[in-house]
């Protein structure tokens, strides 16, 4: 059995949260974040007593700031807090981004500065350890006063009102029936405890941590696409020579460079030219530098998401021995470019793709394939369509890359008068990248089947193992037939991770 992952505050990974999100890691939280928490609760309680005129848990929220609340209301406040922002819509958001999500606003309120009491971050334990998953939907939050509305499901969850997400079904299930059935009482928040839960970036920054890994793994196969490609059009390898990317002084181009040299090791296609014959086209020729860009935005984005897995997102934000400090610890400006940074960087793996699939069809660009590769041009369209897809998804990119950080709109009376807009842009960011794992599906397909027209002559190491993958799960293009399976069952191997794996058994890269 998996141990538990200790939960601190302040040492969470993407690793983790991937197990957590993913694999239902269990976690458990650490002696001295249970007594960080319990310390700042103490503040709160002590300024409630003390009859202390503090934003969220003495006055109103946002643009209401100036209302005070008497005494008598102040747990009332929290719980009303809950039921008015619980305004989302749309489809619920999938599974591993709300567990994500949980793990982010339980790490984020064990660092001890958010004054809400340890019932409530071990109630999260629990849901994150039983699967109890909450119903909250994909459509109303900004990005600025945190993940305002997505929150506030969850609080619905821990209250016993809303929903969750029934196993199996995926159907809404009342809260209440599942807290009853489970053995757990409904939570009543007191003073601090609602705007504590809502006030926080936990949904951007769980749509951003995934993505950052998934990105990661689809450079990857985009790597190994670009090399079958390499291979299929006999690209000259010159382009691939460490030393353009040693007086780039760019360490990115010359990994991605190295990988590909690797991945077409022992290859009888991709060779240098005995003869002039021209430059390969860019999408061989500049894949080492396009490859450093999508590097260089995935390391943009897990610089600012590996500062706020451990962040305090919090206002105000609870200090001892008796502080309140109000800020704007949960704006989501540098999630929304991040996330919005890595859209465009996928589209570059999409659109560098579908240039290739392209060439291979096309028989006065493919180096004597023949057209579209069908065994019999003519009653046969080979593999035409499929370029078709990829082209349709390559748009469909081109327009959800437009960046959703680029326009704010005016919230709360005007008092939050710039937000990110972060959710939608990582809304966006899940479909750019199923979009673009279908088209380095395609690109999969159409050269290994591309590679083995050049028999006798085989691809390097990396080229011939991606052949094997492909070929153990899609049979060859002998005639016509829905190569729609075919792309899906590749995608989703893609996307595991099953497919990368066997190729670095046999060329590691």
């Amino acid at each position: 059995m998996t141990s538990p992952l200790p939960l601190d505050g302040a040492s969470l990974t993407i690793p983790h949260l991937l197990a957590v999100a993913r694999e239902r890691r269990p976690v458990a939280v650490t002696a001295d974040a249970h007594d960080r928490v319990l310390a700042s609760r103490l503040v709160v309680e002590r300024a409630v007593v003390a009859g202390h005129r503090i934003y969220g848990i003495t006055t109103g929220f946002g643009g209401l700031s100036h209302h005070v609340v008497p005494p008598d209301q102040l747990r009332e406040l929290q719980v009303s807090l809950v039921r008015s922002h619980a305004s989302g819509t749309g489809p619920a958001l999938p599974r591993d981004v709300v567990r994500s999500l949980l793990l982010l606003r339980l790490n984020s309120l064990l660092r001890g500065h958010s004054g809400v009491r340890p019932a409530i971050t071990d109630r999260l334990v629990e849901f994150l350890n039983r699967d109890l998953v909450p119903w909250i939907p994909e459509q109303g939050s900004v990005g600025a006063s945190g993940d305002l509305a997505p929150l506030a499901h969850l609080g619905l969850a821990l209250i016993g009102e809303g929903a969750f997400v029934a196993a199996g079904s995926g159907a809404p299930e009342p809260a209440k029936e599942v807290l009853r059935r489970e053995g757990l009482r409904p939570l009543e928040l007191v003073e601090k405890e609602g705007v504590a839960l809502l006030n926080g970036t936990s949904l951007m920054a769980s749509y951003l941590a995934l993505a950052v890994a998934d990105l990661t793994s689809l450079r990857d196969a985009a790597t190994i696409a670009i090399a079958l490609s390499f291979d299929a059009l006999e690209g000259d390898p010159e382009s691939l020579d460490d030393r353009l990317g040693e007086v780039r002084n760019s360490p990115g181009q010359r990994a991605a460079a190295r990988a590909l040299r690797a991945l077409l090791d022992s290859s009888a296609l991709a060779v240098r030219r005995a003869a002039w014959s021209g430059q390969d086209p860019y999408t061989l020729r500049c894949a080492p530098q396009v490859l450093d860009a999508v590097g260089v935005a995935i390391d943009f984005a897990e610089g600012i998401v590996g500062r706020e897995l451990n962040a305090v997102t919090d206002n105000p934000v609870v200090f001892e021995p008796e502080e309140f400090v109000s800020g704007g610890n949960f704006h989501g400006q540098p999630l929304a470019l991040a996330l919005d940074t890595l859209a465009l960087a996928t589209q570059y793996l999409a659109a560098f793709a579908e240039r290739r699939i392209a060439r291979l069809l096309h028989p006065a660009l493919s180096r004597g394939l023949p057209a579209f590769l069908a065994p019999a041009p003519g009653v046969s369209s080979g593999f035409m369509i499929p370029q078709y897809l990829a082209a349709a998804l390559v748009n469909e990119n081109a327009t959800l890359v437009h960046p959703a950080s680029a326009a704010s709109l005016p919230t709360s009376a005007d008092q939050e008068d710039f937000v990110s807009m972060g959710p939608w842009a990582g809304v966006k960011l899940r479909r750019v990248l199923e979009n673009t794992r279908k088209v380095v599906a395609v690109e999969w397909i159409v050269a290994a089947q591309a590679v083995e027209l050049r028999r006798p002559k085989t691809g390097g190491r990396g080229s011939e193992a991606a052949v094997r993958a492909v070929r153990a799960r899609v049979a060859p293009w002998t005639r016509d037939r829905s190569p729609a399976a075919d792309i899906e069952s590749i995608a989703g191997l893609l996307d595991d991770g099953t497919l990368v794996r066997e190729v670095r058994a046999s060329a590691p890269f």
